[in-house]
């Protein structure tokens, strides 16, 4: 029934225009959903992992279906079935791009760690886009059972440097109370396909959530990152970094709502563009009426390293209680030519100087990470894009 609905609802809908609220500087002009066929088998490919840690568990999403490379004891991880009623509980239809994944996905994981199991290594699922002009929607339900404790990674990536794909991911987070779960989330598909994923995550009495958010890769892409502080204590704290070349568009769309009273979050985004790229993040922290005590904070700076790029930073707050600590900071700037010229008068080439500088924009967001092989890992991925 949900997909029957979904299906009509994709129908009935337009793909969003830059007159709509969310859009204004998201362009798909050019963008065919339905240009982008859906493929039964994966095409084989060599892709070299980012990060390079031991695992407790890990598994791959493709064309072809959802595959269980290495199972974890005491731990659900498996293909998701979708009867499961959780499905759906927070990711709505409400545009064109959100109703394709609902009316589509046929490939997707559940994780769910029970109440009290703590794992000292991290899971992995990899979404790989391999079939040229191929359509991949997929699914992720992770749910951190009450005191459990874990890691896990889901990254997108293709197998061609120039595949050109629709790649359409939702992921659903359901963390229980006094839960700890790390979620890192990286994106480094072609720079030829677009890419949309609709991220949301729910949070119990004294849970917490550390969410860290990579977007390197892709066309033009856009990522909702909602989080629903929904009971007392409840504490998140979202780390993002994105690098932005050529014609690249990456758009970011984040939510923090606090429902509870003394509830925390904290949001700090870095990103760096090159060439003509563009770069857009709306932020807005919402306070109800009933979360007293609430703390909250967001940042966005972005770090322009030629004058053709262009960043677009729009925060905002929408607070009803009264007994609240929010703030939020953005900023927009070029880098700096004194400290350029300084660090070249020492012996530096251009680009070694500026990937010096680089690499102390993104020191203060890579040090909230808490795993030091996913830190330096994204890292050296940053670095990297500095010619």
């Amino acid at each position: 029934m949900k997909r029957t609905a979904a299906l009509k609802r994709y129908h009935e809908l337009a793909l969003p225009t830059t007159s709509e609220d969310g859009w204004r500087f998201t362009d798909l002009t050019g963008f065919d959903p339905d240009a982008y066929e859906f493929a039964e088998t994966a095409q084989p490919a060599e892709i070299a992992p980012l990060i390079e840690l031991e695992l407790a568990g890990s598994a791959r999403i493709d064309e072809g279906g959802a595959k269980i490379v290495e199972a974890p004891e005491g731990v659900v991880f498996a293909p998701l079935n979708e009867k499961d009623k959780r499905i759906g509980a927070f990711v709505a239809t409400e545009d064109k791009i959100a109703a394709a994944n609902a009316a589509f996905w046929r490939h997707g994981l559940l994780v769910e760690v029970p109440a009290g199991v703590e794992l000292e290594r991290p899971l992995h699922v990899r979404i790989e886009s391999t079939v040229p002009k191929g359509s991949l929607p997929t699914r992720l339900l992770v749910v951190a059972g009450e005191g459990s404790r874990f890691t896990l990674i889901e990254e997108h990536v293709s197998a061609a440097e120039d595949l050109d794909a629709f790649t359409n991911c939702a992921v659903e987070v359901h963390v229980g109370a006094g839960a700890k779960l790390e979620l890192v989330s990286v994106q480094r598909l072609s720079r030829q396909g677009w890419h949309f994923a609709h991220q949301h995550a729910r949070l119990e009495r004294d849970s917490e959530l550390a969410w860290v958010c990579a977007g390197l890769g892709s066309k033009k892409s856009k990522t909702w990152i909602s989080i629903d502080l929904a009971d007392a204590g409840a504490t998140s704290r979202v780390t993002g970094v994105y690098f932005a070349d050529g014609s690249q568009h990456l758009d970011f769309d984040t939510f923090q709502e606090h429902v509870a009273p003394r509830t925390t979050s904290d949001f700090l985004f870095r990103g760096a563009l090159r060439e003509q790229a563009t770069t857009v993040w709306r932020g807005m922290i919402r306070v109800e009426k009933e979360a007293q005590g609430t703390d909250a904070y967001q940042e966005n700076r972005n770090l322009l390293l030629s004058r053709q790029a262009h960043a677009n930073s729009i925060p905002g707050l929408e607070i009803m209680a009264n007994d609240v600590r929010c703030s939020h900071g953005a900023t927009v700037g070029q880098v700096d030519r004194e400290q350029l010229f300084y660090l070249m008068s020492r012996g530096l080439s251009a680009g070694e100087a500026e990937r010096l500088i680089v690499s102390g924009f993104f020191a203060e967001a890579l040090d909230r990470i808490e795993r030091e092989p996913i830190r330096e890992a994204l890292a050296r991925a940053l670095e990297a894009r500095i010619p």
